[in-house]
This record gives C-alpha cells, structure tokens and sequence, in this order.
C-alpha cells in the first residue's frame, strides 16, 4: 500500500470515528420534558427503602467493639446493609483470624432473615438445609437493624468465647443507634 492510499485511510477512519463520536452524544441527549413524563408515568414501578449511612454503620460498630473491651473481650464487628454488602468492620486488637469472616457472616444472616442468628440457629433442628445456604452462619452474634420493622442493616460480632457475648455486644451497637 503506497503512502497516499495509507494517508488516504487513516483520514476517512478518523472522520469515521469523530462522526460515530459525535453521533452517539448527540443521540444519548434526552429532553427533560421526556424524562419527566416517563417517571411520572412509571412512578408505581419503583420503591423507596431506608439504608443505614456509612457514619451510623461506623458509630454502631464501635459500640459493639466497645462492649466487647469494657468485658475484655476480643472480637470483630461486621455491619453489614440490607443487601449483605459490607459497609464497615472492624477488627479488635488481638481477635482471631477467623472472626473476620465469621462477624461478616453473622450479620449477613441476620439482616436476610430478620432475626438474631441465636434464634436462627435454634431453627436449625427443623430445617438442617438451612446452613447450606452460602454466605450465612447459624451461630449467635448476628442482630438485625430495623427501620419500621423492615431490615436494613445487621451486625455480627465473633470472636468472644461464646455466641451469647457475641450476640451482647452486637445488640450495644444496635442500641446506640437509637440514641
């Protein structure tokens, strides 16, 4: 290919690219007097749902880490929003490596069912498949975060010797919320 016909390409490609360029800007530009009337018309297809801010995900779970030291105890906290994501955790100093996934885990059963996972795990007896659930832990330490009797968060806390102080110590930071 001589150098003309090379010039020649590379020309018509970049009016090709520029012109696709503009087109696509120029096509995703919607007026806002059709944007309005589709959500006014579309309205009932949506909901509202309440989340806990990253701020009182944080002060929640220091609560929790709080208690557990003021009983020398040494735990992580998970919180966790309503979808089982993670907002924040935090790892006391000397907790073991395991309580990491475990208060993650806690919480994420707790917000699914809306339930502490002390009373979830007691559910076990009746339905075994239960724990085959990936992603959830049937032992106490996990509490949910109600707003109107609907779970938007949970809290799990592992690490301390038994399931009833991992499950005190997420139920302090449940409770600071409230004040």
């Amino acid at each position: 290919m001589n150098t003309r016909t090379r010039v020649l390409t590379g020309t018509a490609l970049a009016v090709a690219l520029g012109a696709g360029t503009f087109g696509a800007v120029s096509a995703s530009a919607t007026p806002a007097p059709v944007q309005a009337a589709a959500k006014k018309d579309n309205d009932k297809n949506f909901t509202t749902s309440t989340h806990l801010t990253i701020e009182a995900a944080t002060h929640a779970a220091q609560a929790a880490l709080k208690a557990a030291e003021a009983e020398n105890q040494k735990v992580t906290v998970a919180v966790v929003d309503r979808n089982g994501n993670t907002i924040v955790t935090l790892r006391g100093d000397g907790a073991g490596p395991q309580s990491y996934e475990s208060a993650q885990r806690k919480a994420f059963t707790a917000v699914s069912w809306n339930a502490p996972t002390s009373v979830l795990a007691g559910r076990l007896a009746q339905a075994p498949n239960l724990k085959d659930i990936p992603g959830t832990l049937f032992l106490a330490g996990g509490t949910p975060v109600q707003a109107k009797g609907a779970p938007v968060a949970g809290i799990g806390v592992a690490g301390a010797p038994s399931g009833d102080l991992d499950e005190k110590f997420a139920k302090a930071g449940v409770e600071s919320l409230d004040k």
